[in-house]
């Protein structure tokens, strides 16, 4: 008797498990012409913040002085835009060992124009709420960065130089066995195929946005400073 109940109960899971539910969707155009008319309603409540934010994109907070380039193997916005965060964040900061800024050309989404830079100029430079971090890496992950800008044609680099192929890091030395990384986290999970930030060792995340440092650093500049040194030869 306890062993048909037993049955009953897996025969009614098995049939509950395998029931099926068919979905019919149906779809149809609707054409928009010239009856259609605009919700004023609605529009009256987007309209403040609409303005609101307007204003604040429109904010000037810096002045460039020449037409930033941004370029492979390097470019003048290459080189302020990584100043600018190495700036940033090694700030009275007291470095025990090598530190370096790498970013990716692809990432840089504008650039700067002579004349006025507004909130919303920064934005368009950087409209991914991506976080800066620190990465800890082994000295021996130097072979494979140098490999990495090789391939890719050169990405903008702050306190190191790529000569003729080369990483030169400022700070290294022969008893030198790891050094840190200054970028992005979308980088440090691998974005545009930086793998060699698989053999990281440590990680500090800065809870602050890319795009929040250089917010800061056009306002502390006020005019931006122009650095056209050629960083990465092959």
């Amino acid at each position: 008797m306890h062993k048909f109940f037993i049955l009953i109960i897996i025969g009614a899971g098995l049939l509950a498990c395998s029931s099926v539910s068919n979905i019919s969707l149906h779809s149809s155009l609707v054409k928009i012409d010239q009856a259609y008319s605009p919700n004023s309603r609605l529009d009256s409540l987007i309209l403040p913040f609409k303005d609101s934010l307007a204003k604040e994109m429109n904010i000037v907070i810096g002045t460039s002085p020449i037409n930033f380039i941004t370029a492979r193997p390097y470019g003048t916005m290459n080189n302020w835009f990584a100043d600018a965060i190495f700036v940033n964040q090694t700030f009275n900061v007291r470095l025990s060992e090598p530190v370096m800024c790498l970013f990716n050309v692809g990432g840089i989404r504008s650039s700067f124009n002579k004349g006025s830079i507004t909130v919303g100029d920064v934005f368009k430079v950087m409209p991914f709420d991506n976080e800066l971090v620190w990465v800890k890496l082994p000295i021996s992950a130097i072979n494979s960065i140098e490999t990495y800008l090789l391939k890719s044609g050169g990405e903008p680099i702050a306190n190191a130089n790529l000569v003729q192929g080369k990483l030169q890091l400022n700070g290294i030395n022969s008893q030198t066995k790891f050094f840190w990384v200054i970028t992005s986290d979308y980088l440090m999970n691998g974005g545009d195929k930086m793998d060699f930030f698989k053999q990281k060792i440590e990680v500090n995340f800065t809870n602050k946005l890319l795009r929040s440092a250089l917010l800061e650093e056009v306002k502390k500049q006020a005019v931006l400073k122009v650095d056209s040194t050629v960083r990465v030869t092959f």
